[in-house]
């Protein structure tokens, strides 16, 4: 039976667990090392003086932050030598929720920033947290803290949405894209795609990936050729068409029995990107969630 303690640390942490998610998944860009970060908060939460915090949020944003600094230090090296592109794990969103503003691209953009660029930005242009706390969180002068943040805005400003895609034209846009790759329908698929397109695809070293990004619209219409000609003999069948860390997209099972998702970056009507994450490590969430 859990002590009174127990009770009523988790009383007091659990309505702030979603949102300190939040904060280590998009620090860590991994659902599995967000959950592992905020329980590892919450152990430190039971052992702390309670009654002498007095702003229970501010306080545990600082203890997940940093556990999150001190963890990025490590994926750093072990992105070294990741094989093939990364991507973050997917998240799909409910048909409830807002469209998150910090996208896949975003993501993937956040990784070209350091550790400290990427907690001040985040802190505050995602969570609105002030510099005062930002520069208590990182152990920086607030005005280091402004320049932290300035330089990673810019670094990231082409990753962020010029402007959301409508969900149900971004839908419409991603069942489309499914049925003209998976039957073969080139002509229809062109259609749907930007001159200036590219595919990254995350296999991780243990599902069959491209090594590197593909780029422009004839490279990956041939792409897809081939694949079609893979899918008459080794369908993939849908599962669920939803948004994928704040773009339209689609998971699917395939014929090996592992899902993969597949996101969809969308500007002007057209496809200007193509997310797909196949290592397996990264979607046991998914499978758990969506196919099950």
């Amino acid at each position: 039976m859990a002590s009174a303690s127990t009770l009523g640390a988790a009383d007091s942490f659990d309505p702030l667990r979603p949102k300190l998610i939040r904060i280590a998944y998009r620090m860590l860009g991994s659902v599995a090392d967000a959950e592992d970060v905020v329980q590892d908060a919450f152990i430190r939460w039971l052992y702390t003086d309670r009654d002498a915090v007095r702003e229970h949020e501010a306080f545990l944003r600082r203890v997940v932050t940093r556990l999150c600094l001190d963890l990025l230090k490590s994926a750093r090296r072990r992105r070294e030598t990741y094989v093939g592109p990364w991507l973050p794990e997917p998240v799909v969103e409910s048909g409830d929720e807002e469209i998150d503003d910090i996208t896949l691209p975003l993501m993937v953009a956040l990784e070209r920033l350091s550790p400290l660029e990427r907690a001040a930005f985040l802190l505050h242009d995602v969570f609105g947290v002030g510099f005062d706390e930002i520069a208590e969180t990182i152990g920086r002068e607030p005005a280091t803290c402004r320049q932290l943040a300035s330089r990673a805005r810019i670094n990231v400003r082409s990753a962020r949405p010029r402007f959301a895609v409508p969900k149900e034209q971004g839908l419409e846009i991603a069942a489309a894209f499914f049925t003209a790759s998976r039957s073969g329908d080139m002509k229809k698929l062109q259609a749907l795609l930007a001159t200036d397109v590219t595919v990254h695809a995350d296999g991780g070293g243990k599902r069959a990936a491209v090594a590197k990004p593909i780029v422009g619209i004839d490279k990956v219409v041939a792409f897809h050729t081939s694949l079609a000609q893979f899918f008459t003999q080794h369908p993939s069948r849908i599962v669920h068409y939803g948004f994928i860390n704040g773009l339209p997209g689609f998971i699917t099972l395939e014929d090996d029995g592992v899902p993969q998702t597949t996101a969809l970056q969308i500007d002007d009507g057209q496809i200007v990107a193509i997310y797909v994450v196949r290592n397996p490590d990264k979607l046991r969430h998914i499978d758990d969630q969506v196919i099950h």
